[in-house]
């Protein structure tokens, strides 16, 4: 039976090792993942792994707290300065709870709600089947224009007027451009309702300053997970106006959250410390390379969404690739010549073509933070192109690819630079 324990540990330790080999040969395009920092990753394994700290600063459930609360006040004051913001909540252990945190808070079951469809880039979270449903809400899809890939306001004026819903959300999955938080607010306004922004994928960008600032343009309330064009590990804020305060807080705790996993608390803390000193530099990077990954697919015969607005003006770059197999084809394709992407719904796509898509979605957020720039994005377009539009040798453009990444494993915007790829 002893032998058994250490196989089953060796098979473990082997996954990861070959995990890890992998990416760190890879060019990963995942538009909800990032890289931490040795400085970041060092909480994860600490004793605050194995603690509880249920309630607020100042006010726990239980004793031995004097520290948490010290870690946990220093969050909320990075938070609010970030993003400037009235109230701050960085409790949420994931996007999807803060989400279902900020629906509790803001509606009543059988309330209405408009978001985005998921083909338009919404989230499951912000639909019937996920955190809206789970609070019990009716959902009405915002009207889209395809080609520019934006909310016709116009037409959703006239919708929720005659609706009435208690909540815009905004922010999607499918995030390329700025969304119409001004204008949305307008019509809240004189609805009474409020205005959602789920920043789950644009959060750094806007710590950075390189998008539009949600709270700033009227938001009641932003959510956002960590851990996409964020520094951090994999968990959640809250954002919101002071008089929503409370309300945020209690749907919180003890709404959806009884401890809050201690370890990336303070994990994230120091990612809101990287992103104050780095966020500005690295948030400009990232866009000039999406923008310029999408320049260079274009110019080699790519369908290229969003080309009446530039392509881009985030971390993300979408394309349609029905001609050439669509989204399932391309993204298994690319993944045997290591480049890590997913398929992706379009806003012309129905929820039967989930499986294999119209698109693919990319992010740079990753392969910026490990140095890449302008000159890497062409040289990955064109390994694309080789592979998707001319069929290229497998083997061979696998090693370009790892060529390529071979050149660019050390994490760069963090205090010291490090080799982004170690396990130990």
């Amino acid at each position: 039976m002893g032998s058994d324990f250490y196989e089953m540990r060796a098979k473990l330790e082997n996954a990861v090792l070959r995990h890890h080999d992998f990416y760190r040969s890879s060019l990963p395009l995942i538009a909800s993942e990032n890289l931490t920092s040795s400085f970041v990753r060092r909480f994860y394994s600490s004793d605050l792994g194995h603690r509880y700290a249920e309630g607020k600063v100042g006010k726990r459930f239980y004793q031995g707290c004097e520290f948490i609360d010290e870690i946990e006040e220093m969050a909320l004051k990075l938070t609010k300065k970030l993003f400037n913001a009235e109230h701050a909540n960085v409790q949420p252990i994931s996007g999807v709870v803060a989400n279902i945190a900020a629906f509790f808070a803001l509606t009543k079951p059988s309330e209405r709600v408009m978001a985005l469809s998921v083909p338009c880039g919404g989230h499951i979270s912000h639909d019937r089947i996920s955190a809206a449903g789970i609070r019990g809400l009716e959902v009405d899809y915002y009207p889209f224009n395809y080609e520019n890939m934006e909310i016709d306001i116009d037409k959703t004026a006239k919708i929720a007027r005659e609706k009435n819903p208690r909540v815009f959300v905004l922010g999607s999955s499918l995030i390329l451009f700025s969304q119409p938080v001004k204008e949305l607010a307008e019509i809240a306004s004189e609805l009474d309702s409020k205005v959602m922004y789920d920043a789950s994928h644009v959060l750094g960008l806007i710590a950075g300053g390189a998008f539009q600032n949600p709270i700033q343009e009227g938001a009641d309330v932003v959510t956002g997970s960590t851990h996409k064009t964020f520094f951090g590990p994999q968990r959640a804020i809250i954002l919101s106006k002071k008089e929503l305060a409370d309300r945020v807080d209690d749907a919180v705790f003890p709404g959806v959250v009884s401890n809050h996993h201690l370890n990336t608390l303070a994990a994230y803390t120091a990612a809101a410390i990287e992103m104050m000193r780095f966020g500005k530099d690295y948030a400009e990077q990232t866009v000039k390379n999406a923008k310029k990954l999408a320049e260079s697919l274009y110019n080699l015969g790519f369908n290229v969404v969003g080309e009446s607005r530039g392509f881009t003006e985030s971390h993300q770059v979408a394309v349609d690739v029905r001609k050439i197999g669509g989204g399932e084809k391309v993204a298994k394709s690319l993944e045997r010549i290591n480049i890590i992407l997913n398929k992706n719904l379009l806003p012309w796509d129905d929820l039967s073509k989930t499986i294999n898509p119209s698109g693919i979605r990319m992010g740079v957020q990753e392969i910026t933070r490990v140095g890449m720039k302008e000159g890497e994005m062409e040289e990955i377009a064109k390994i694309m192109y080789e592979r998707l539009m001319k069929n290229g040798n497998e083997r061979v453009l696998r090693e370009r690819v790892m060529e390529l990444k071979s050149r660019f494993r050390t994490l760069k915007y963090t205090f010291e630079e490090e080799e982004a790829y170690t396990w130990v």
